[in-house]
């Protein structure tokens, strides 16, 4: 009898530490639970105030979004869709995008990397015949979405050698769309319907595919008789614009949704991800300063790491931000701007929206790094 009680203390010692190391487990669990409310119902509070005082400062109109994953922890809607008919702003309100449309173009091009149909180290000139000239003959894929390709406008001369320096171009994104239809052999609109399927986006559009009954059309002007930017969304295609380049239509549901889908690994390798988030040029003289730039995309230096990226249509103001350390989204869109006072003043309280929502990141994290290190001595 002694014997097989020795032969089963072995087994009686893993037991007891089995329910020991799950007692622990659950302990860890719970508090980490505790810790995880307090800060999220700290930080909702936080964003309450701060971005509730935005949207009463400028008399924002539009709509104010922070989610985190799938889960909206501040919205604040305010202000119309439509002046005339005083149609107010609601979560599904469909918006232009303007240039943020240029990170899903990107992720196009990226996809048919993907697929072996080109190299993002390709010249231009072996795809398109409007390349072929001696200035623009060198110009990369990879230089149009980094915009290093010296590129302005389509047939100008070039701001400098291509791969010497940064100038903001769309004619350069206009071309990247080209080159999707050309190795895809589909339209830009039917490669884009089918990224927004992949991603799962509802309520995302182009100018072609519009089919949405929530819109928000652009106004500019004073509040009080603000006017209504004339053919909207069919002007997102034209010159100057193009929809590669900024024609994307979206809401903040579904931008939400774009950012998890993207940056979760979903709609991209990981080497291809890691290729589109490497800052590979510096945008300066931005609304935000000077930026790193990669694929279609923003990235800050200081404080906590945020890919973005701004656009900027006639009365379509935006901004859309990831903040990958914590999964969280930050979306602000508008279709109200008076041009009279600016570029920077139309996009001050985007400015003011990041400010904020950097700092609180940056409390955050903070805040989570001091209750855990406290729960785990308690």
């Amino acid at each position: 009898m002694m014997k097989k009680i020795i032969l089963m203390i072995p087994m009686l010692l893993f037991i007891g530490f089995s329910v020991f190391c799950k007692s622990e487990k659950n302990k860890i669990e719970e508090q980490n639970a505790i810790v995880e409310n307090t800060i999220s119902a700290f930080e909702k509070e936080l964003l309450k105030n701060r971005l509730d005082s935005v949207v009463i400062k400028y008399n924002f109109n539009g709509i104010i979004a922070v989610f985190r994953d799938s889960l909206p922890i501040y919205v604040k809607t305010n202000g119309f869709s439509n002046f005339k008919t005083k149609t107010p702003i609601d979560t599904l309100t469909v918006f232009g995008i303007a240039s943020n449309t240029k990170q899903f173009t990107a992720a196009m091009i990226l996809l048919q990397a993907e697929q072996g149909k080109l190299k993002t180290e390709d010249r231009v000139s072996d795809y398109l015949d409007e390349f072929k000239n001696p200035a623009y003959q060198n110009i990369t894929i990879q230089q149009l979405l980094n915009h290093t390709s010296g590129l302005n406008n389509l047939g100008g001369a070039l701001m400098f050698e291509s791969g010497t320096g940064f100038h903001y171009s769309n004619d350069g994104y206009n071309a990247l769309g080209k080159i999707i239809e050309k190795v895809s052999g589909k339209s830009y609109e039917e490669n884009a319907v089918e990224l927004f399927k992949i991603a799962g986006l509802n309520h995302t559009y182009t100018n072609r595919t519009f089919a949405a009954k929530d819109f928000g059309s652009a106004w500019i002007g004073n509040q009080n008789s603000a006017e209504e930017v004339p053919n909207m969304p069919n002007r997102l295609s034209k010159n100057g614009i193009g929809n590669p380049a900024g024609g994307i239509l979206s809401n903040a549901v579904d931008l939400n949704r774009w950012n998890q889908q993207l940056f979760g690994g979903k709609i991209l390798k990981p080497e291809s991800l890691s290729k589109m988030t490497k800052k590979t040029a510096v945008r300066t003289n931005h609304f935000f300063a000077k930026v790193g730039y990669a694929d279609g995309l923003m990235m800050y230096g200081d404080g906590p790491l945020a890919y973005f990226h701004t656009g900027y249509v006639k009365g379509l103001p935006s901004v859309n931000i990831y903040y990958p350390a914590t999964r969280t989204s930050v979306i602000v869109l508008s279709n109200y701007s008076d041009e009279s006072k600016g570029k920077k003043a139309i996009f001050a309280p985007h400015t003011e929206i990041k400010d904020i929502t950097d700092g609180i990141q940056s409390t955050v994290n903070r805040l989570r790094e001091q209750l855990i290190i406290k729960s785990q001595k308690d």
